[in-house]
């Protein structure tokens, strides 16, 4: 197999070597190269032998010596350099399939490629893989990889995921784990189905995958208003959520006193259901599950005050509004309370927002459409400014799920809306209106 070079950078190793777009990748050093995985690997040698084809089928060979982590200079038509691989499951949970049809096309795919887990975090199911795969993580020594378990006992897991073949995939954890490739793991939770006992056989047989296992995020299943003809589900509730997280702590100890670290975390979404208050920023060690929403409220609480400690107190007279989810509200209000006392004549309307589009019990930030926050927004007094919280927007775009603009939004209201800086530091500028600029 061979990729195809899509463009080669000018002056770069490469070029003097002679290949030029249109040419065909065939190896590097023997091994033969089918993706960006076995690219990258291979590239960061020093002495290069690099066999490429030209279009008239005529094969060339070149020795180059470079920097260990130098770049080639070799550009390819996707990141990947073939196509990402999309999720074979069906899983009674997933939330792709409780979208409302009209969205924006990107939005129903569902990832599943173990390239992608070890590039950029994302989460894989396993069942998307095969031994020769596994074999070249293990010899790439590919750590760590991000699985998506949400069960260890293989029947349950074919059950929850609509697969046949899901079960017999938990067998490639327990190879990562015996060729010491570090795993983080991911558990959705469903009422009655993987909680409970299940739950408790879940965690003792990750227990038994030894150190390699680095932390464990556990969530509970999220439910849309879209569930017409899927696997009857139904939303954690006070009691139910204060079950889980007992067993959750418990397990999490055990884990502490065995290794050094509590490995098994609850999110944030479980001690709200559970009106439970949240543990304290020691419990969640170096947050290693906080992409998850473990842990991310504590975080912003203790950024959040640190950067108040460092900014002096003066008046403020200024009025921003601030839309958030259901869930964390009270949470938010609290914290922002420390801000309103530290400057006279802030306000900081925070406003909980209902989430009519995906209804169901979707109640956090970041599921938030703009047409939600005209309905809610409408009936506030805005103040100077709207601060949307940098979750509700697209990464590289200012654009609800929804796909109204941040533009559209400001036009509906008639105040300007803002999106919010990422760090608490910036956040409290934004509240502040920009000053004082040593935040």
């Amino acid at each position: 197999m061979a990729v195809e070079i899509f463009g080669v950078e000018p002056h770069s190793l490469a070029q003097r070597a002679g290949m030029a777009p249109h040419d065909k990748l065939i190896s590097i050093n023997g091994h033969d190269i089918t993706d960006v995985l076995d690219f990258r690997f291979y590239e960061t040698n020093t002495h290069l032998t690099v066999v490429f084809e030209k279009p008239d089928g005529e094969r060339c060979e070149e020795k180059i010596i470079k920097a260990q982590y130098g770049s080639l200079g070799l550009e390819f038509e996707t990141y990947l350099m073939d196509r990402q691989r999309s999720c074979r499951n069906k899983c009674v949970f997933c939330f792709i399939d409780q979208l409302p049809k009209g969205m924006r096309e990107t939005l129903y795919f569902k990832d599943d490629d173990a390239r992608l887990s070890f590039l950029f975090g994302n989460y894989i199911t396993l069942t998307n893989i095969d031994d020769r795969e596994i074999d070249r993580i293990i010899a790439m020594h590919i750590s760590p990889i991000n699985i998506s378990v949400h069960t260890m006992n293989p029947e349950l897991r074919c059950k929850m995921m609509n697969n046949r073949f899901a079960g017999d995939a938990l067998r490639y954890m327990r190879r990562l784990a015996e060729h010491n490739i570090r795993i983080n793991c991911q558990i959705v939770l469903c009422p009655g189905l993987n909680d409970g006992a299940e739950l408790e056989y879940t965690l003792s047989e990750m227990f038994g995958l030894g150190e390699c296992l680095q932390s464990v995020a556990c969530v509970p299943v999220g439910l849309t208003r879209y569930r017409e003809g899927l696997y009857p589900l139904v939303p954690y509730d006070r009691d139910a959520a204060r079950g889980v997280l007992e067993i959750l702590e418990r397990w999490g100890e055990q884990f502490r006193e065995a290794r050094g670290s509590r490995t098994v975390f609850p999110s944030d979404e479980f001690y709200l259901i559970a009106e439970r208050e949240l543990p304290p920023y020691e419990f969640y060690e170096d947050f290693p599950q906080i992409e998850n929403g473990v842990g991310m409220l504590r975080d912003l609480e203790e950024e959040f005050l640190w950067a108040l400690e460092d900014t002096p107190s003066r008046a403020v007279h200024r009025r921003v509004t601030i839309p958030t989810g259901e869930a964390a509200f009270d949470f938010l209000n609290r914290l922002f309370d420390a801000a309103r006392e530290k400057f006279p004549g802030l306000e900081i309307n925070l406003v909980p927002v209902h989430n009519d589009f995906f209804g169901g019990t979707v109640d956090v930030t970041g599921l938030l459409v703009g047409q939600d926050l005209v309905r809610r927004l409408n009936r506030e007094t805005l103040g100077d400014e709207i601060l949307i919280p940098n979750a509700m927007l697209m990464a590289d775009e200012d654009v609800f799920l929804d796909d109204m603009t941040l533009d559209t939004l400001s036009e509906e209201l008639g105040v300007r809306a803002k999106r919010m800086q990422k760090d608490a530091g910036g956040q409290l500028r934004d509240i502040l209106g920009g000053l004082p600029e040593t935040i």
